[in-house]
């Protein structure tokens, strides 16, 4: 099929009077579209053109070829030339000869559009008649052969990644800036964009627009626009619609970032450019700098460390793809002595050799092994080491490397200063490699211990899990000072097996750390934390009485941060046995349980007798006073504290200062309990008043205030009577009894006693009359309505003589019985 074709000239002016017009076009081109290709094909010469060039000159001139887009998707394929001027000088003589692509199409034999640069078939002048000849294709010169554009590759070496790089950016963003290459001659753009044509897809080539000369790159719509350095001026740095690529002074300065656009330079440079095509054959996508590099690596035309990198990087993920031979040649390529590996290229080589470890002979892979051992044996970028344990070494590389990076290995194993990932990691390749690191072992497991126990998120590594599963040594020694470990702090041995699941399987005991694998689910079972306890000392598979530091093990993780109430610690005590809980060190919770049991524990009184027959050796002054405060709670409950009760109380609580409040309050409330029953003996509650202390009376006024002191009062006449002998008597005694029987006489006394029906209240009356004294006149006095100020004050005034009906009762004499005056 023929193509359309335009012819567009400079002339003497024609019938509308200008002399730029379109001389010939096939039928085939819209009319529509020829003002805007008139505005694509124009040519102006060079600023320093002769007015009146001869032929040579002629020759000189800088030749257009531009491939254009249409405002209708068409396209635009021009060559505009100049022919010299007219006879009179007033109009530039240029000619210039397009084809007219329609959307979609392209030239015959899917022909480049830059390959037309310099075809036989473009025309210098109008054809006769102003018909155009017939044009089946426009076959190629021979312009591009493949040696001429290497050797101007290397020519603009300097300039190649940047080319290419901006080159990427304009297949990848159509709006991305326009590039503008600076040369002196116009078929060095061509060549320019020749390079470009044999590294992008052959889609975008198809699509890439440019213009091989233009004096105004400003008005250029082409996405390549090629300029004289006298119209580059001023564009470099000014203007961010531009990439300029000035060709004709000194190159870049700034550094190239995009790996694809390095490798392509490099395969250029290397003489390579068929690797261009090779590479779009391999998987992933086309600015993907992987399948470059490793064709380029193979070639041996390309060695950057950023090549090898992704080079390695691609065939880790695409190794199947790549035959043994060339998978060989990759890796004799990445294996070559290099002194700028970096550490992302030393990942991905271990990377890549776990991918072909295995797939390929270890005569193949063991090159690559030795690079990964060796760099992250001296420049630590061994970080992820693969499975060392499948022999990727052959026997001659192994012995070479151990020879090599013994001293290295130890030293660094050595080094305290190391962190303990780093030590692991130096630990597996002195393993694969044979050098013996026995004697350093009980250090690297010590401090891995308690980098694990302490953070075991963090700590625990794919690389340790990976050394505990390739050294035996290593996990045994681990093993056994995570025991140790445990049974000083069982919480975090615990914690570093529900995280970590380290194995606990071998020959080892480890009844310490099986207690703390076993917890969650022995502590699971309810409530009874004493069974709880049993069970998970046959967890650990050791009895307590061979080996009693289990049971410190177990009780710390049965109660954790909390203390055993004195129930459990009496079970504890009696179900073991003294001597293995002195063994343990666990006697000082039990001792604890005890002391922090809270007031209404009676076990604690029970408990303390126990603990002081058991363990008196070990207690101190104070916390065997408090044990005896405890004791001596019992006896008053149970009758047997024989007499001198206060002295006894307040002796004991001085010596076990400073006291536990539960202690302080279940002693005295003892005592004060006692002190509010029918049976308390002679002078106790002399004692307690008088002794001023106010946490003995004040533990007496809570005791007085509690439901059963109260309801017994509103049954008990007798009771009541009593209450009011003991609550109004010796005013004299000081501040802290003044204010507690003011409280009970006021708050508690009273409202019962108004509350009570009158032959009941006759009932206390007559008990008061059978104490003697002027007692019954003195409640009558006080439950009188209105009386409530004027005997306050006369009962309550400390140190004065209260009389009633002229009696002087406030006196205190010498205590009977129940502890009162008479």
């Amino acid at each position: 099929m023929s193509l359309a074709q335009l012819h567009y000239t400079s002339a003497p002016p024609g019938p509308d009077g200008s002399g730029f017009r379109f001389t010939a076009v096939t039928p085939d081109v819209p009319r529509s579209l020829l003002r805007e290709a008139e505005q694509l094909i124009g040519y102006e010469p060079p600023r320093d053109a002769p007015p009146r060039p001869t032929d040579a000159e002629l020759a000189c001139f800088p030749r257009a070829l531009s491939y254009s887009l249409l405002s209708d998707r068409s396209r635009l394929l021009a060559r505009t030339v100049y022919t010299g001027t007219d006879y009179s000088g007033r109009w530039g003589n240029f000619h210039a000869h397009a084809v007219y692509l329609p959307a979609r199409v392209g030239l015959p034999g899917d022909a480049l559009p830059i390959t037309a640069w310099d075809s036989p078939h473009w025309a210098d002048r109008t054809p006769d008649g102003g018909v155009p000849t017939p044009l089946e294709s426009l076959a190629p010169s021979g312009f591009f052969d493949r040696d001429g554009l290497i050797g101007f590759a290397a020519s603009r070496a300097p300039w190649l990644a940047g080319f290419f790089a901006d080159l990427r950016r304009l297949s990848e963003d159509p709006a991305a800036p326009q590039i503008v290459v600076v040369e002196r001659d116009s078929a060095d753009v061509a060549r320019w964009i020749a390079l470009a044509g044999a590294v992008l897809p052959r889609e975008f080539d198809h699509h890439l627009t440019f213009t091989t000369y233009t004096r105004r790159p400003q008005l250029a719509r082409q996405q390549i626009i090629g300029v004289l350095p006298e119209d580059g001026a001023g564009l470099a740095g000014v203007d961010d619609r531009y990439r300029v690529h000035d060709c004709t002074g000194q190159g870049p300065t700034a550094p190239v970032t995009d790996a694809w656009a390095e490798i392509a330079a490099q395969v250029w440079l290397g003489k390579a450019p068929e690797l261009f095509k090779e590479a779009a054959a391999l998987p992933g996508e086309h600015f993907a700098a992987g399948p470059l590099a490793v064709l380029g690596l193979c070639s041996r035309v390309v060695q950057l460390p950023q090549v090898r990198a992704a080079a390695a990087e691609w065939a880790y993920g695409c190794a199947d793809t790549l035959d043994e031979e060339r998978l060989r040649q990759l890796v004799d390529a990445l294996s070559g002595p290099v002194s700028d590996r970096t550490p992302a290229e030393t990942a991905a080589l271990t990377s890549l050799f776990t991918a072909l470890s295995g797939k390929l002979p270890v005569t193949t892979t063991a090159p690559l092994a030795a690079v990964v051992l060796t760099e992250a044996v001296r420049s630590g970028h061994g970080a992820g080491l693969p499975d060392l344990r499948m022999s990727p070494l052959t026997e001659d590389v192994r012995q070479r490397l151990s020879t090599e990076l013994r001293p290295e290995l130890r030293a660094g194993i050595a080094d305290s200063a190391q962190e303990v990932s780093r030590l692991v990691e130096l630990l597996r390749i002195a393993n694969v490699l044979a050098v013996d690191c026995t004697d350093l072992l009980p250090d690297v497991a010590r401090r891995l211990c308690r980098a694990l126990l302490a953070d075991p998120d963090t700590e625990y590594t794919p690389g340790v899990r990976s050394a505990l599963e390739e050294q035996f040594d290593l996990r045994a020694a681990l093993l056994a000072k995570c025991d140790d470990a445990a049974a000083g702090d069982p919480r975090s041995a615990a914690r570093l097996l529900a995280r970590t699941g380290l194995s606990l399987d071998g020959v080892q005991a480890l009844p310490h750390l099986r207690m703390c694998a076993g917890s969650p689910g022995a502590t699971a079972g309810g409530d009874d934390r004493v069974a709880t306890l049993h069970n998970v000392l046959r967890a650990g598979g050791v009895s307590a009485f061979a080996e009693p530091l289990v049971l410190r093990t177990a009780v710390r993780l049965v109660w954790d941060d909390c203390t055993p109430t004195a129930g459990e610690a009496r079970l504890l005590l009696a179900g073991l046995g003294s001597d293995v809980h002195r063994a343990a060190d666990t006697w000082r919770e039990i001792v604890q349980a005890a002391l922090e049991a809270p007031a209404d524990d009676s076990d604690a009184a029970h408990l303390a007798p126990e603990v002081l027959r058991c363990f008196s050796g070990e207690l101190e002054p104070r916390q065997r006073a408090a044990l005896l405060l405890l004791e001596f709670a019992r006896d008053l409950r149970e009758g047997q504290a024989g007499t001198g009760w206060t002295d006894r109380a307040l002796a004991l609580r001085n010596a076990a200062e400073p006291l536990p409040p539960a202690v302080l309050d279940h002693a005295f409330g003892a005592l004060a309990r006692r002190l509010l029953s029918k049976d308390r003996p002679d002078g106790e509650l002399y004692a307690l008043i008088h002794s001023s202390d106010r946490d003995l009376i004040a533990a007496y006024g809570r005791a007085a205030q509690e439901d059963r002191v109260r309801d017994r009062l509103r049954v008990v006449p007798e009771y009541v009577a009593d209450c009011f002998i003991s609550w109004t008597s010796h005013p004299q005694a000081g501040g802290a009894w003044h204010e507690t029987r003011t409280v009970l006489l006021d708050k508690v006394l009273r409202p019962i006693v108004r509350a009570l029906p009158d032959e009941e209240v006759s009932a206390v009356e007559r008990h008061l009359e059978r104490t003697g004294g002027r007692w019954a006149d003195g409640f009558r006095a006080w439950n009188r309505p209105g009386a409530l100020g004027r005997l306050g004050r006369r009962f309550g005034s400390r140190g004065q003589r209260s009389t009633v009906r002229g009696q002087r009762w406030g006196d205190v004499e010498p205590p009977r019985k129940d502890g009162h005056s008479s």
